[in-house]
């Protein structure tokens, strides 16, 4: 592929122009990133829709997977704005992500481990029902 860029004339040119003149490479650099975010911006402007017969629609025929996914994703963001607005500390939530840990609702105990599967307990348990 650098091929094609090596033996290109234009390409030389740029690549020349922009090693000896600081305002060209600026320009230069400031085509290539906001030509491409114009364009991008114009691309999501024409398919976005807001159209809310539409909206209402897909509203409707959700899944109900979707919906309690909806729901629960509402609480834990609801709680976490809580948190925030408290000012209470929520460095321990990234502590328990990072330990495979999940949190609690419970206010006096805030992280709960995920319980280990141990054959001994569960062949006591099993025993013990016979």
């Amino acid at each position: 592929m650098s091929i094609l860029w090596e033996k290109s004339e234009t390409w030389r040119w740029i690549v020349r122009k922009t090693r000896d003149s600081k305002p060209f490479f600026l320009t230069f650099a400031t085509l290539c990133g906001v030509v491409p975010g114009v364009i991008g911006y114009c691309v999501m402007q024409a398919t976005n829709s807001r159209n809310e017969q539409l909206e209402a629609q897909l509203r409707q025929n959700a899944r109900p997977d979707s919906l309690m996914m909806g729901r629960v994703n509402r609480e834990r963001l609801a709680e976490y704005l809580g948190e925030l607005q408290r000012k209470e500390d929520t460095n321990d939530r990234y502590v328990a992500a990072l330990r495979g840990e999940t949190l609690t609702r419970n206010p006096y105990q805030r992280i709960q481990p995920i319980p280990k599967q141990n054959s001994t307990v569960d062949k006591q348990q099993k025993t013990d029902k016979a």
